[in-house]
């Protein structure tokens, strides 16, 4: 069978054992939760070993990619239209998010019952969340660590943005450089593309077994009486990304780079299923060069720099999320939100898409200063980190999603230009 298929019975066995254990839990039979839970380090094995050529196959594959544009003029417009398409469908989401939310979420009345469970998930310190806000850059500050000091420590802390900074300009120039010499070093990073892409085959042999082995336990985790509870709030979130993937990405990608829509959906499947099971994008990111190569044959420079970026800034999913969350919450404490507290959370939320945070519960952290503008509670935040895996699943695979899809218009709106 294919891999994607092998992967889905992984995904699926996963499931079916997570729900089995949490109802023998709840009978008083927590034998199998164990077992799920002891799957955890196999699932990190598998996690790790796909993070382990992220970095040296982003480095490689960037540094080619680039350096064969060989002029500064084709580089600087390869990122302001990557950035253009990233951000412009941020702000889709966005609204997107807050349509269906704002349709969605009163249909899921809370009762006084389910805001004591609510409040009693509600565990973590506030200080957790004001010290983990702090850790996200912001402003200046930002801008600053973009520009890496110490570009080896950036790649061993596994920061990417400030390794992708350093390859570009590494990249710009080398491309100034004698056509001899500029093709020893891009022969060197394209051999080194090929054994690392290698790895990655071998690893995604495991796939069904790492994706097994880190959903199970989640789901033996949760249980379903918190699904149960939670469910409109879930529901209007996975309905919003939906949509928000059928309205734009979809479209964009049979319009401007003249793809059917299932045949990039069938490329895509494999880099989907592993943006579900290990919600990152970074982990992601060998398998969709893969699928960007193989399955949607764009061209090998845009998707060399389009889907690490988009890796370390795109977060549309994230930003819907994000903008049903802000609703919950209001309608969860009571908060009315007019047109004003609305805008003023759709910026917010809006500026926190820009970053990149390497904080746990990034997506939810993030939203500080969307509840400080509006005047929400900071406790909602703590709920929210409470109930944060199973959106982050979904909203991780849209992002995934949106990766693959501005590599690809990018690719053939270069590909038509050259043309």
């Amino acid at each position: 069978m294919r891999s994607h298929l092998w992967m889905g019975i992984g995904l699926a066995a996963g499931l079916l054992l997570g729900v089995v254990a949490a109802l023998l839990a709840k009978i008083g039979h927590p034998e199998l939760v164990h077992v799920a839970q002891g799957l955890r380090p196999i699932g990190t094995l598998f996690l790790n070993l796909l993070q382990m050529v992220v970095i040296p196959l982003v480095a490689t594959a960037l540094f080619a990619g680039i350096a064969k544009l060989g002029n500064l003029r084709s580089v600087g417009r390869l990122v302001v239209r990557t950035l253009a398409f990233f951000w412009g469908t941020a702000v889709a989401a966005i609204l997107i998010g807050f349509i269906v939310g704002s349709l969605i979420l009163p249909l899921g009345r809370v009762t006084p019952e389910q805001q004591a469970a609510l409040r009693q998930a509600a565990t973590a310190d506030s200080s957790f969340i004001h010290k983990a806000a702090e850790d996200i850059p912001t402003g200046a500050r930002f801008i600053v660590e973009m520009i890496p000091s110490n570009p080896v420590k950036a790649a061993v802390d596994g920061n990417l943005l400030p390794v992708i900074v350093f390859v570009t300009f590494f990249a710009i120039a080398a491309a100034a450089l004698p056509e001899e010499k500029r093709r020893a070093l891009t022969d060197v990073a394209d051999v080194a593309t090929d054994a690392l892409v290698k790895i990655v085959h071998w690893v995604l042999l495991l796939a069904p077994i790492g994706i097994f082995a880190l959903v199970a336990p989640i789901v033996a985790q949760f249980g379903l009486g918190l699904v149960l509870a939670m469910v409109w709030f879930w529901v209007a979130v996975i309905v919003g990304l939906a949509l928000f993937v059928a309205g734009v990405y979809l479209p964009a990608v049979a319009i401007v780079a003249r793809v059917r829509p299932k045949r990039f959906l069938q490329a895509v499947f494999p880099s989907m299923l592993m943006g579900f099971s290990t919600t990152s994008s970074l982990a992601t990111l060998p398998t969709m060069l893969q699928a960007a190569d193989r399955e949607l044959h764009m061209s090998r420079s845009v998707a060399a720099f389009a889907l690490p970026l988009g890796a370390s800034v795109n977060r549309a999913g994230s930003a819907l999320f994000q903008a049903v969350a802000v609703l919950f919450v209001a309608q969860l404490y009571g908060v009315p939100l007019g047109f004003g507290s609305v805008f003023q959370a759709g910026a917010a939320v809006f500026l926190a898409s820009l970053t990149i945070a390497s904080v746990p519960a990034a997506s939810v952290v993030s939203l500080l200063p969307a509840f400080t503008a509006t005047g929400l509670p900071i406790q909602g935040l703590s709920i929210l980190i409470g109930l944060d895996r199973i959106p982050d699943m979904f909203r991780t695979m849209t992002n995934v999603t949106g990766h693959l899809t501005g590599a690809s218009v990018i690719s053939a709106v270069e590909e038509t230009q050259r043309g």
